[in-house]
This record gives structure tokens, C-alpha cells and sequence, in this order.
């Protein structure tokens, strides 16, 4: 099966095409045909020209995709809006499925790593997003995913194992005592890899129901944050 992978959650963005083997059990088997990527603050207007150049490039037509797969966030809301509204109209006019991955998952999902895990990701402004997963999967427990202060990150991933690509965080992470794996930057081939099993398990959306995770403060807490207003 043809995956197209895309990725605007951050300042640049990617576009992937890959093959997966269809009759095999291992969610390993994901051939990365080609990845190209798209400069920040071009996404509107570059994202479905490079699509078209891809396919067209490597003997493909927009019929022989079989799946979409979106990084649905956490990131930036106007490269994840823009992401998601393309992957939307293609896979409405071909009618295929989406599996929508998040970043901090495909953290996890690349460092192989087993236990409670903290993947961390940098949110600005002195925040961070984490999601905490545990592995072997606990039935008992449902990973969660949300934003946190420098220090409440560092905080709360004690006794956890922190998997972060960036280094800023890993190097605060380990000043602070705790266990900490430092990732490659996330790839196309890690995100079409797990969204390939995401795929083979029926984990799926239609476009309407594909919806970006943006992991935001609510207002009241970003008011709590900024103190009081004179």
C-alpha cells in the first residue's frame, strides 16, 4: 500500500511517500520511497504542488495512495491547520483513510524504549509538552498528553524515563537527575511507521472527524500565568 505522510507541525514541514507491505504482520515493513521538505510559512501555498511533484516524480497518480498520514500535533496552529485541511480534501476526494499521529507518540514509538515513558517536546514560551505512555500498554491506564512549565515538567517526570529530540530539554532533564534518552529529530519513516499500524489496526478517521491536537492552555490558565493586569 502507498502511504503519503505529512507533517506541518512545526517550523518546517515534510512530505513523505512510502510503501508498506501489505501481506506482512511486521508494522516494521515500510519501504521510504522519497521525502521533500517544505519551508515554514510556505504551507499554503506549497503543500499540495510538492504532493503532486512527489507522485509525479517517483511514476504515482493520487489514485494509487492508499492512506493518509497526518502528525495531528502538538505544534503550531497554523501549520497544523494547514496540514490537516489538505490531508482532509484528499482523502475526501479518494476516499481513504487517515491515521492522524502525534508527535509525542512517534516520540515514544522511536525510542523503543519500555516502561513509563515521558516523551517531551519544547512548546515555547518556557513550556513543554509532554505525554506520558506506559510500555508494555496498561489496560489500566490511558496515556495522556498535555503542557506544562519547565518546572512542572521536570517535576513530574521523576520516575519516568524522558525521551526528548531536543537537546535543550534533554540536557535540563539530566541536570535535574533524571533518566533521559536523546532522540534523532523526529523522521517521516518513524511517523509513516507508526501510522502504518495505526492503519493495520483500523485505528482510522474519516475527514470529518479528523480534528488537530493542539494540547493549548486553556484562557484561564494562560491569564493564571501572566499574572494580573495593572
Amino acid at each position: 500500500m502507498l502511504l503519503l505522510t505529512v507533517d506541518t507541525s512545526g517550523k518546517q514541514g515534510s512530505i513523505a511517500l512510502a510503501r508498506a507491505g501489505e501481506r506482512s504482520a511486521d508494522v516494521e515493513d515500510v519501504e521510504l520511497i522519497e521525502t521533500v521538505s517544505v519551508a515554514g510559512g510556505t504551507f499554503s501555498a506549497q503543500l499540495v504542488p510538492q504532493v503532486a511533484r512527489l507522485l509525479s516524480s517517483n511514476g504515482f497518480i493520487k489514485n494509487d495512495i492508499g492512506a493518509f498520514i497526518v502528525v495531528s500535533g502538538p505544534g503550531s496552529f497554523t501549520g497544523l491547520r494547514i496540514g490537516l485541511a489538505a490531508v482532509k480534501a484528499l482523502s475526501e476526494v479518494l476516499d481513504k483513510p487517515i491515521a492522524a499521529v502525534s508527535l509525542l507518540e512517534a516520540c515514544v514509538n522511536a525510542s523503543g524504549a519500555q516502561g513509563k515513558i515521558m516523551a517531551a517536546l519544547d512548546a515555547g514560551r518556557g513550556d513543554v509538552y509532554v505525554g506520558q505512555y506506559e510500555l508494555p500498554a496498561n489496560a489500566g491506564r490511558v496515556p495522556s498528553e498535555n503542557i506544562l512549565s519547565r518546572s512542572e515538567f521536570l517535576s513530574q517526570a521523576k520516575g519516568w524515563m524522558v525521551v526528548t529530540p531536543d537537546s535543550v530539554l534533554a540536557e535540563a532533564a539530566g541536570a535535574a537527575g533524571l533518566s533521559v534518552s536523546t532522540l534523532a529529530p523526529i523522521s517521516a519513516a518513524t511517523v509513516a511507521r507508526l501510522g502504518w499500524r495505526k492503519v493495520q489496526d483500523g485505528e482510522t478517521v474519516t475527514p470529518a472527524l479528523l480534528e488537530a491536537n493542539y494540547i493549548r492552555r486553556t484562557d484561564a490558565e494562560l491569564l493564571e500565568k501572566s499574572g494580573p493586569r495593572s
